[in-house]
């Protein structure tokens, strides 16, 4: 039974996608990660809990078939921001978040610089007066 259950797993992983744009942060690529971890010794593996397993599987599985997108459908596939299904894989591509997070970055280090003492004696004066204060 266990074998059974390592090729339905491993079906499962060949027809499940990889998205490129989520490099690391993707559900194709976590899932033959997690079936590679939990099989590790391929069809003669164990399984500690069968019926958690084949639950594990059939949830994936609905999942992967759309199984939800059928049964409740959208009448649009529109969202409320009015952006398409490709302008949102673009915003969550892993460049694109690479990118937000620079911009974040450089907000951040100008207003360190707009905020910070530019010469050393201020520097001191400033973190003589934080340590100075009394603790309340």
């Amino acid at each position: 039974m266990a074998a059974l259950r390592y090729r339905r797993f491993l079906k499962l992983c060949e027809e499940w996608p990889v998205d490129e744009t989520k490099r690391g942060r993707d559900l194709g690529a976590y899932l033959r990660q997690r079936v590679a971890q939990a099989f590790r010794e391929g069809e003669n593996t164990q399984v500690a809990e069968p019926e958690a397993c084949d639950q594990m599987y059939e949830s994936l599985a609905r999942l992967h078939s759309n199984y939800y997108k059928h049964k409740y459908p959208r009448p649009r596939d529109t969202s409320f921001s009015g952006l398409s299904v490709e302008e949102y894989k673009l915003i969550l591509s892993t460049d694109t978040l690479e990118e937000f997070q620079e911009m974040n970055k450089s907000m951040w280090k100008k207003l360190q610089e707009k905020f910070a003492p530019t010469r050393p004696e201020e520097k001191h004066k400033a973190w003589t007066r934080v340590l100075s204060r009394p603790r309340t």
